[in-house]
């Protein structure tokens, strides 16, 4: 930190050493408004007369042609307006930096002569990087108008930059460009501080958009007219067809001047601008036809300055203002007059809470000896940082709209309208601010919604581009080099149908190739391509090594069946899929043969038992629900038992011969022969399945049997699912292995692990597929596909190519052009189909609990309402003769069964008896009741005493 400080000090010594001469024989230097003016004493306390500003600008440019009379008409009418300062007037005083750094930084030493208050200015971002330092000094606010991004209010704590700064422009570029889809864009750029630092942003900005600037032309400053010929020249030559020109606007016309001439400004180009071309164009008088000619279709941003009537008044008393050399203006005059007002109500501020503008010598300006370093002239604004901290909490309006700072000291809202240039004029085709990205609504209406830069939210209107056209330009060609596309292909040992080696022209063929082949056809533009077989042919290449070396640009891309992993995905860019694939495992299988037992496979034995028990349990239930209205359910004990077993098991076949005759047991009985239907039909159905389709059993039953058993595992040579099965599924790399050719593949399996050989193979499915077509199906895949993916054309990062041919592939798919390029090449005769294991077919209890559920449920319901019905007849029975009984009131009579003890003997043989009898007993019984009841009521006794 000391080390800086005395390099600024040296600086400033060098820069006074070389100026005091000059002020000596040059005098004070000029002051543009009139009297030069002498220091005001430190001691008043009553507000000054006047105060001086100073401000640099580059007179003879496009910015200080703007800026000048905006500046001189702002501080008039300041002067002018006594709400304002209190009678205090502001001394503008003007420095030409005639775009030199050395004369700007005299030139801003010899205001600090005038002892100002304030600069406004520079232009140029080399002079306000130098001329910050000496603010920092001599504690001078700097309203700059400089735009280099670098220029950082935490670095000069006296900066105060009040136009919007590069760094919202170049992001406001980066969503253009990502909005129209392009990955690549070359700057081009004068070669300065601005130029650098400004492109610099860009690249960051394109970078969170996933695109990037490929190349960086700049030139110096002063470049001759054949240096930017060349220059030109070059970048035609490049891939990348999406120009963005960031350079000064009294220079940049130039070349699009060159770009005419070398026929860059048509069809298939996009050209982009920063603010200087808006400047240039809105402070000519009238812009000359063939310089419009030049820039027909380019996309240039503007800032952004709300309409309002204070602009309107502005633009109406243009051209009665002091020194305008122009009818039109730009931006720039605009942010100069709000900088003066802005200026001017921070200083009214700065009165009424008590500031003086009071200057002091610095003791840094001497020497060790106490005299004078020649800076006696230079003195520090004594409340210079007062005066500051009140400009950055300003918040007014102006005529660019509201005016605040950030906590960076930028202003806040930065906007910029996108302008296309067309005809004779500019369109506005949409707006861009930080708060809500491109629009086509302007700014200041959607500030007073929620901020939303979601990519569904952006919006321009069309665009006419070079070449007169609203077709969006695909922003890239192949460059014109001479250089075809160098294509990696696999030299495969296994599986040649996808690719394999040839004696053609093109060297390689199969189906990988054809794919290719036709979705290169269907791009509009010609792609010159090489392919460059990568391996030694004596076994299959790395595709790892494959896909890094079109990363490392060894390749430009790699055509084959390079599977789609997320570790590939981050380092290349992939196309649309063009054949599925997933791993799925291959294991060796023998047929089971037919079991004189096999009429018991089709169900599990709880499904048998379960089914024998509810047979028992319905006939059962059957029993007691007919037992007492049905002869044929009724007989000796033994008689009765086999009725039971016989009816139970002839409802299989529906052959009982017993009729139900009671209610309940006919409910029952239905719901049991549903149950039997459908269960007769699954077990029809399972033993047929059993008995005629082939059997086939293996000891590996999928993925997860094979990664938990110990047997080793065949891997193709070169497939990722070696890596895949180490990594993601923690298998022993001890446990695989590799198997270069088909015949190992058979050879491993027949053998298995005991042999030694492997258990199963891991392994794609299109080889799969292939390879059990091959060998007659002798081996089968076991268990699901256990990942998803898929085979791509893999291209160096942000490839243009990439996309477009994803957008071929997916046409391929849909005119059935992929799946005839696939029947041409490979066969499926339906061997990688899962074998049938004989566990599938068994029959299990969940498949039928909710009709046994049913069934049971019915069963229940049927016996609580036999037995409820056969309780309450058992209360109105009495099996022993009538006895007399004692005459008591009717009240106090209790009731009769409550009086005598009821064996369990009654009450089975009361239950055994026929419905019939016992309804002729109740009815006798009720017919005595009725006859008693009767005699009561005449008077006789009904019981002795």
């Amino acid at each position: 930190m000391e080390a800086n400080l005395q390099r600024k000090r040296a600086f400033l010594l060098l820069v006074t050493w070389i100026w005091v001469p000059m002020a000596v024989l040059g005098g004070t230097g000029n002051n543009n408004t009139g009297n030069a003016t002498a220091p005001l004493s430190p001691s008043s306390s009553s507000r000054p007369k006047f105060v001086n500003i100073g401000a640099l600008f580059t007179a003879n440019s496009v910015i200080g042609k703007s800026a000048e009379p905006a500046l001189v008409a702002a501080v008039n009418d300041v002067n002018s307006d006594s709400t304002i300062l209190s009678g205090t007037k502001l001394n503008l005083i003007i420095q030409d930096t005639n775009c030199s750094g050395f004369v700007g930084t005299v030139d801003a030493l010899q205001l600090m002569e005038k002892e100002v208050v304030a600069i406004i200015g520079p232009q140029s971002s080399g002079i306000a990087h130098v001329i910050s330092h000496i603010m920092n000094e001599l504690q001078v606010p700097l309203l700059s108008f400089a735009t280099d991004p670098t220029l950082s209010a935490l670095q000069y704590s006296y900066f105060l930059r009040t136009v919007p700064n590069d760094y919202f422009q170049m992001y406001a570029i980066a969503d253009v460009v990502d909005y129209f889809g392009w990955k690549e864009v070359i700057a081009i750029f004068v070669d300065d501080d601005n130029g650098r630092n400004g492109i610099s942003v860009l690249g960051d900005a394109l970078a969170k958009k996933r695109a990037k600037v490929s190349y960086k032309a700049a030139f110096s400053p002063g470049a001759s007219s054949s240096e930017i010929d060349d220059l030109l020249v070059s970048v035609n030559l490049m891939e990348a067809r999406v120009y963005v020109v960031h350079v000064n606007p009294d220079t940049g016309i130039s070349i699009f001047s060159k770009a005419k001439n070398l026929g860059m400004m048509t069809g298939g180009y996009v050209w982009i601008t920063t603010d200087w071309l808006p400047s240039f164009l809105d402070s000519s008088d009238s812009v000359n036809p063939e310089t419009m000619d030049l820039i027909q279709g380019v996309v240039a941003l503007r800032h952004h300055t709300p309409d309002s009537n204070q602009k309107k008044m502005f633009a109406s008393q243009w051209k009665n203002f002091k020194d305008v050399e122009t009818s039109g203006f730009n931006s720039y005059a605009l942010y100069a007059y709000d900088t003066i007002w802005l200026l001017a109500r921070a200083l009214d501020l700065f009165f009424k809470e008590g500031g003086n503008v009071t200057f002091s010598n610095d003791p840094r300006l001497r020497d060790t000896n106490g005299s004078a370093l020649h800076l006696s002239s230079m003195q520090v604004f004594d409340q210079g940082q007062k005066l500051f901290q009140i400009l950055v909490g300003m918040n007014v309006t102006g005529l660019t709209g509201q005016i605040q700072f950030d906590s960076e000291k930028n202003l806040i809202h930065p906007a910029y309208d996108v302008l296309n240039i067309g005809g004779t004029g500019l369109r506005t085709v949409g707006y861009w601010s930080n708060y809500s990205g491109l629009s086509v609504v302007p700014p200041e209406v959607l500030y007073s919604k929620p901020p939303n830069t979601s990519t569904s939210t952006q919006h321009l209107y069309n665009v006419i581009w070079p070449g007169e056209t609203v077709t969006r330009p695909r922003g890239w060609v192949f460059p014109h080099n001479g250089k075809p596309l160098r294509i990696a292909v696999p030299f495969r040992v296994t599986f040649k149908e996808f690719v394999h080696k040839d004696k053609g022209p093109s060297g390689v063929k199969g189906y990988c190739i054809d794919v290719f082949e036709a979705a290169i056809d269907l791009l509009p533009y010609p792609v010159p391509h090489v392919y460059i077989l990568y391996g030694d042919g004596k076994r299959n290449p790395s595709f790892k090594n494959l896909v890094n070396d079109v990363l490392t640009n060894k390749y430009d891309a790699a055509v084959g069946d390079v599977t789609i992993t997320t570790n590939r995905t981050r380092i290349v860019d992939f196309t649309q899929p063009y054949m599925e694939s997933g791993l799925v495992v291959v294991a060796p299988i023998k047929e089971i043969k037919s079991s004189p037992w096999a009429f018991l496979k089709p169900f599990t034995l709880q499904m048998w038992s379960v089914t024998g028990i509810f047979f028992l349990f319905v006939g059962t239930v059957v029993w007691i629900l007919e037992h007492r209205h049905n002869p044929e359910f009724r007989g000796p004990p033994r008689q009765q038992l086999v009725t039971v077993f016989w009816f139970s098991f002839s409802t299989m076949f529906f052959a009982h011969r017993e009729n139900t005759m009671s209610t309940l047991g006919r409910l029952v009985l239905i719901f049991w022969l549903f149950v039997v239907l459908i269960i007769n039909s699954s077990y029809t159905a399972s033993l047929t399945s059993i008995l005629t389709v082939q059997q086939l059993s293996s000891g590996i039953q999928g993925i997860d049997s094979l990664i938990s058993s110990s047997d080793p595992i065949g891997v193709q040579d070169g497939s990722f699912a070696y890596n895949y099965l180490i990594e993601e599924l923690g298998v022993s790399e001890s446990r695989l292995r590799i198997l270069k050719t088909e015949e190992e593949y058979v050879s491993a399996l027949e053998k298995g692990p005991q042999g030694g050989g492997v258990a199963g193979i891991v392994d794609e499915l299109p080889y799969v597929e292939l390879f059990l077509s091959n060998n007659k199906c002798i081996f089968r895949t076991v268990g699901q596909e256990f990942t998803k993916g898929g085979w791509g054309f893999a291209f160096q990062r942000d490839s243009p190519l990439a996309v477009d041919l994803s957008t071929a592939i997916l046409q391929l798919s849909e005119n059935g052009e992929l799946q005839r390029i696939h029947d041409k090449w490979l066969t499926n005769n339906g061997c990688s189909s899962q074998s049938n294991q004989v566990d599938d077919t068994h029959l299990s209890l969940k498949s039928f609990w909710g009709l046994f559920l049913i069934c049971a449920i019915a069963c229940v319901l049927a016996l609580i309402v036999f037995f409820c019905r056969v309780y309450c007849q058992f209360r109105r029975y009495d099996p022993e003769p009538e006895e007399p009984e004692i005459s008591e009131p009717e009240s106090a009579r209790p009731s009769r069964r409550t009086l005598r003890s009821v064996s369990f003997k009654d009450l089975i043989d009361f239950v055994d008896r026929r419905e019939s009898e016992i309804k002729e007993i109740l009815k006798r019984k009720s017919s005595d009741n009725k006859r008693h009841q009767t005699q009561s009521s005449d008077g006789q006794p009904s019981s002795p005493v």
